[in-house]
């Protein structure tokens, strides 16, 4: 067998794949290329003679599936939409992904952007650069003091909107680690995890009225796109603050702006915007009350370390004759 690995792996990972197959290790990172048209993507695979192709990004569809002739495929993604399983099941190919590789370095972001938002971190690091904090006199002093006054996530309610895997990881964060107050609006909530962080489970309209901190970890659906409305950022309190790590989608991205712009609320922590990753020249990046990151939230070495091994153990598990965890089309396996 062989290998084309486009994803970002490891070392471990690749000397796992190495057991029962050669392989091309072409990081998309390093190579800054990923594989949109199908057509260029079947002439690679092709060209490598690749029974195996393990990806991030590049799109796995069904033409891709049909004219090449795959044995393995996996996305090292939560969700790879990248990739046709539907076809891959048809002719019988599994398909691995990584679920909650990310989860973590999500969460750990999500609760860097509250304190870097609530400290004043990122308005004092700009003025210090910027050279606007020059000491005098102790009238300079105490100015400034005054204007970095910041606020502690202990003594604040902050509310979770999605009690998914990554809204369960703030909530626990935020809860063991700061002693925060946690409210949580998800109309599916798993109440084991609402107990585990003592989650009080409210509605939409309490939760943004009540919270010191709104943040938003659901996934983009028919029923959550646009969930979050112009009224509902209007019932935000004026010293609160929004944090959005999962997808703008879930937003009005124009009644955000309004209400920063306006200063009717402290502030925000985006790390998505509509038009994604956000650039430099952005409208957000004109509001001194915004702390933003162009979509970095998975972006660590701990996630890479995670899914080159959770998808070569997987790979390893299925060509050893034993039952994979990540397989997203287990029918398969019967077949085999």
């Amino acid at each position: 067998m062989k290998a084309f690995v486009t994803a970002d792996f490891d070392d471990y990972g690749l000397q796992l794949l190495k057991k029962h197959m050669d392989y091309v290790y072409e990081n998309w990172r390093d190579t800054q290329k990923i594989y949109f048209d199908e057509n260029e993507f079947i002439k690679k695979i092709k060209s490598i003679e690749a029974d195996v192709v393990i990806v991030e990004a590049d799109f796995v569809t069904k033409n891709v599936i049909e004219q090449c002739d795959l044995k393995i495929i996996a996305s090292c993604r939560d969700d790879p939409w990248n990739v046709d399983i539907k076809t891959a099941t048809e002719k019988g190919i599994p398909v691995f992904s990584a679920p909650h590789r990310n989860t973590p370095a999500v969460a750990d972001l999500t609760v860097a952007l509250m304190l870097c938002a609530t400290r004043n971190i990122m308005k004092a690091d700009r003025l210090l650069r910027g050279g606007k904090i020059i000491y005098k006199n102790e009238s300079d002093f105490l100015k400034n003091f005054n204007l970095f006054k910041g606020v502690e996530l202990g003594s604040k309610k902050v509310g979770i909107i999605g009690l998914g895997s990554i809204g369960f990881e703030v909530a626990k964060r935020l809860r063991n680690g700061f002693g925060a107050e946690v409210l949580v609006y998800d109309p599916y909530v798993n109440e084991d995890r609402l107990n585990e962080v003592n989650g009080k489970s409210v509605d939409l309209e309490t939760l943004m009225r009540e919270s010191d901190i709104v943040t938003v970890h659901a996934k983009v659906t028919e029923e959550t796109k646009g969930m979050i409305k112009k009224k509902h950022f209007e019932m935000m309190k004026k010293t609160a603050y929004f944090i959005n790590t999962a997808r703008a989608a879930i937003t009005e991205e124009d009644a955000l702006f309004e209400i920063l712009r306006d200063k009717k609320i402290a502030g925000a922590g985006l790390d998505v915007f509509i038009k994604d990753p956000i650039e430099s020249g952005d409208r957000f990046l004109t509001l001194d009350n915004v702390i933003a990151t162009p979509h970095i939230g998975g972006n660590t070495i701990d996630t890479v370390r995670r899914q080159s091994k959770m998808i070569a153990e997987d790979i390893d598990a299925y060509l050893s004759g034993k039952e994979p965890k990540y397989i997203l089309n287990k029918d398969v396996l019967k077949e085999t």
